[in-house]
């Protein structure tokens, strides 16, 4: 997803839900817990009760005359009026399934063998669900019907009741526990991020300037990094604020020069009186329009090379053959000059990746300044060619060059080496460096091993599948 298209909330909220959400799963655990500890403990109360009601009636059981004699104590039955209206239901019986006392049909345990030992299960009785106990008990003196079963059951009122009772105290325990939980982490938040609200603060400040680098030292330690790329960021803005102040100082003061040259030159074909004098000075202000309109071409292709300026494109050129349909462009500017203008290619394949289009401005000022600067009858050369993975384009001329102390200067923006004279605009091989900056090349300047000339070569990295000849 675009960051652009992120849905923005608090911070505060993020780092408060991812740590209450744990917590709150935590609780629900803890609740579940306390819902089966609420259960085994009513089982085991209700367990208790109904073995000690059926215990009571058990030993109230007698032989009298050779019969048995069942008396169900009120203590037996009271002992379960916890006020929650629940009902009771029991039965005696001998070992062959004679009633002795209480309800007929009360659910026994399926299968129920007698033993020492009570059965506690769950039946129905009169479509109302019981908890129930089976407890045998043998009768001195009635060896026939000996032992005697008591079953007892109680519906679950109370057992339910019960289990809220206890489960109601953990859920208000758990509650208060998460909020309390919740406010801990609220102020815990709110000394935590002061240091991040500083920093926006500090952000903000309208009275500090506001590319001003912002301290790294008053904020967390995994806060730094976002504060050190801030400040890389502003001063990436600052260099580029700075370079575009210079530039459109520097843009001034060119076209200041042609552009009042131009005025000069219109001011006195308009005063001349003689066709003669009129038309020199119509020329003079023709080929001063033609230097201006180069200058603000120049311009624009440099401000289209700069970083940031397009968007970068990734095209497979064909460094030879671009470098072919320029020199063809050029053909008639070198025969009206008399120069030589040659081109060598070599059998490898030159196929790079990058912007075709300025690519093929890189070669248009480097031919342009190799002419511009070479004296009629001179040379230029252009080669292409390729050295393991770079392919690389040498322009080498016979002009005056550029002198040792001069050469770091020359890829500078509007400089110009005044010897050489020439209508540069001083722009040609500033373009140069930014279009072979963009396609991670390099290019450097020396002179030809005899006699005077300059000699550029560009080296710009290819693609390693292109190095079969062709």
């Amino acid at each position: 997803m675009p960051f652009n298209a992120m849905k923005i909330e608090s911070l505060r909220t993020h780092l408060l839900f991812w740590l209450l959400a744990p917590l709150a799963g935590v609780v629900l655990v803890n609740v579940f817990s306390s819902y089966l500890a609420a259960s085994n403990t009513a089982d085991m109360v209700t367990d208790r009760t109904l073995l000690a009601s059926a215990t009571t009636i058990a030993e109230e059981i007698s032989v009298i005359d050779g019969v048995i004699d069942v008396q169900i104590p009120p203590a037996a039955i009271e002992m379960f009026n916890t006020g929650h209206g629940d009902l009771v239901f029991y039965s005696v019986r001998t070992r062959n399934g004679q009633l002795l006392a209480g309800y007929p049909d009360v659910p026994a345990p399926n299968p129920h063998e007698p033993g020492a030992h009570p059965v506690f299960y769950e039946g129905a009785y009169r479509q109302r669900p019981l908890h129930l106990v089976a407890l045998t008990h043998p009768i001195i003196g009635a060896p026939e019907e000996s032992p005697v079963t008591v079953l007892i059951g109680q519906t679950l009122n109370s057992h339910d009741e019960l289990i809220i009772d206890l489960l109601r105290g953990s859920i208000e325990q758990q509650v208060i526990l998460l909020a309390v939980a919740a406010a801990l982490v609220l102020i815990g938040f709110s000394r935590g991020l002061a240091p991040l609200m500083r920093l926006r603060d500090a952000v903000l400040d309208d009275k500090r300037d506001a590319l001003a680098p912002l301290p790294t030292t008053s904020v967390q330690t995994e806060l730094r990094p976002l504060v050190e790329a801030l400040n890389e960021y502003k001063r990436r803005v600052r260099a580029q604020m700075d370079a575009q102040r210079r530039f459109i100082a520097n843009a001034a003061h060119q076209i200041k020069t042609p552009l009042t040259l131009l005025m000069t030159q219109a001011a006195f074909a308009e005063r001349a009186k003689a066709a003669g004098e009129r038309k020199e000075a119509l020329s003079a202000l023709q080929n001063s329009a033609r230097q201006f309109a180069h200058m603000v071409n120049q311009l624009l292709t440099l401000s289209r090379a700069e970083p940031g300026a397009r968007r970068p494109r990734h095209e497979r050129v064909d460094l030879a053959e671009t470098a072919r349909l320029v020199l063809e462009e050029f053909s008639g500017v070198a025969l009206s000059r008399e120069i030589d203008l040659g081109f060598e290619q070599a059998e490898e394949k030159t196929i790079i990746v990058g912007d075709e289009t300025m690519l093929r401005e890189m070669i248009v000022n480097l031919v342009d300044n190799a002419l511009r600067y070479t004296p009629v009858g001179g040379s230029v050369l252009v080669s292409i060619g390729r050295q393991a993975e770079m392919c690389v384009l040498t322009v080498a001329d016979n002009g005056p060059g550029i002198p040792p102390d001069e050469t770091p200067r020359v890829f500078e923006r509007f400089y110009r080496v005044l010897a050489n004279g020439g209508e540069g605009s001083g722009l040609g091989l500033a373009i140069v460096r930014e279009v072979v900056a963009a396609a991670e090349g390099q290019v450097t300047l020396r002179p030809p091993p005899t006699g005077h000339g300059l000699i550029v070569e560009v080296r710009i990295p290819g693609p390693v599948e292109e190095n079969s000849g062709g």
